[in-house]
């Protein structure tokens, strides 16, 4: 980040109180883990679910901090060593309003992605299709929280003409809080599935928290919207500028059925030379529409669509002797495990192999949808299915009497990696991952 503020204006940003020897001294970056800090550093000082970096002050005045930015009435041992300190109410809400102070003090154009499924990959077409245009900023990896977005927005530059950050949210107000820091000039929401239900509780409060953006949308932007999406289509009585998607014949971008990926706009057809399943045809869709909204030029889509690479462990594929796995171990919920299951189930290698752990936080509705699984194993024919975790013994309680699918169940995959080890030698096949984040299924591959 390049910040070039000084300490004086920093306080006055994030409303906090300063104590400094010079206010007019400049501060271009900082850290936040104490680890990494060197002589000279600013360092603020944020507080999570999990760690206080209040806690390691001390260090932080041992190696020289420069500035220590924290909350009211925990500075006064860095003080009393003579660093420079600027007490804040909210280390968090602080950081906020800086970022919010710094997107709104350049001259980008912002793109803001939220959805229960395909936000990282929507992003990373996006971005991909921006950077044909011109230098574009984005989130990394899961910097998409209250703490990753603001991190973020803070490495924009005034050489970025585009910037493209995905959302997440895990509890209601989650979008509401990082939606209004990025102001989006185009705002996407993919589409309504469950997720994180052990806090959304039901869809409707999922539908809720994704479209918290809707306000956010800075004055003349746009609404991206997936037309395909039951709840998302009540996005239609939408009174500012909207552009929907998907396959539906009411969808402004419509999706068409053919190899390529095409699809038509305000009465003309596009055909773009690239491959995608149908997951990923909504996701290349909601990324031509947020381009389209962004004023960006067809030649600069189909050559961001072409130059795409996929993320890893996002149905990332990889041929190991005579297996072909595909590993989709990023995240996993009903959605995305249904339609990992469908795309496996079209796979013409045989034996068709699952192997699957928990789907985190579904709360009261996690039996029900774990049993769901079960179904979605038989209708897309899997041959053999190795399931691990808590959760998934409710699919393998559901599938003891059918005997078209082999079971394997274990609470670890510990408990049966050696049987699945010894089946890929032998039968080789397609070889399907996929998990929750929390059960590190990319693991697997160093074992088998």
């Amino acid at each position: 980040m390049k910040l070039n503020l000084t300490l004086s204006k920093l306080a006055s940003i994030t409303g906090g109180v300063l104590h400094a020897k010079d206010p007019q001294t400049k501060i271009q970056s900082f850290v936040t883990d104490s680890r990494v800090l060197s002589a000279g550093d600013a360092f603020w000082a944020l507080k999570g679910r999990q760690h206080d970096a209040h806690s390691f002050l001390d260090q932080v005045v041992q190696k020289g901090a420069s500035l220590v930015i924290g909350e009211k009435g925990r500075l006064a041992a860095a003080a009393a060593a003579g660093v420079d300190t600027l007490e804040v109410e909210h280390s968090l809400q602080a950081l906020q309003a800086l970022a919010k102070y710094h997107r709104l003090n350049s001259t980008l154009k912002i793109a803001a992605i939220t959805g229960s499924n395909g936000k990282s990959t929507t992003k990373q077409m996006l971005k991909s299709i921006c950077q044909q245009a011109g230098e574009t900023v984005a989130n990394m990896g899961n910097f998409n929280n209250q703490f990753g977005v603001p991190f973020s927005l803070l490495e924009i530059q005034p050489k970025h003409k585009f910037g493209v950050f995905e959302l997440g949210a895990s509890h209601p107000g989650d979008i509401a809080e990082t939606a209004c820091l990025t102001v989006p000039d185009v705002a996407v929401i993919t589409n309504v599935s469950a997720a994180h239900l052990e806090f959304f509780k039901d869809l409707e409060t999922v539908y809720k928290t994704k479209t918290e953006i809707v306000p956010c949308i800075a004055a003349g932007g746009t609404l991206v919207y997936n037309a395909d999406d039951e709840m998302l289509r009540r996005l239609g009585a939408y009174k500012g500028k909207a552009i929907s998607f998907g396959f539906s014949p009411n969808a402004d971008l419509r999706v068409l059925e053919t190899e390529n990926f095409s699809f038509t706009y305000k009465n003309e057809a596009y055909v773009i030379d690239v491959h995608l399943l149908r997951h990923d045809k909504l996701n290349a869709a909601a990324a031509c529409a947020a381009a389209i909204a962004l004023g960006l030029f067809m030649d600069d889509i189909k050559k961001g669509l072409l130059s795409y690479t996929p993320m890893p462990m996002r149905m990332e594929r990889m041929q190991r002797g005579e297996t072909e796995f595909i590993l989709d171990c990023y995240n996993a919920n009903p959605a995305s495990m249904q339609n990992a299951l469908e795309i496996l189930g079209r796979e013409a290698g045989s034996p068709r192999i699952a192997v699957l752990g928990d789907m985190k936080e579904l709360g009261e509705t996690s039996k029900n949808y774990h049993r769901l699984v079960a179904r979605w194993l038989l209708d897309n024919k899997v041959d053999y299915a190795f399931l691990a975790g808590a959760e998934m013994k409710y699919a393998a309680d559901a599938l003891k009497e059918d005997a078209s699918v082999t079971v394997v169940y274990g609470l670890s995959p510990a408990n049966w990696v050696g049987e699945l080890k010894t089946l890929l030698a032998k039968r080789g096949g397609v070889c399907l991952l996929k998990a929750s984040r929390g059960m590190q299924f990319e693991n697997l591959l160093k074992e088998i």
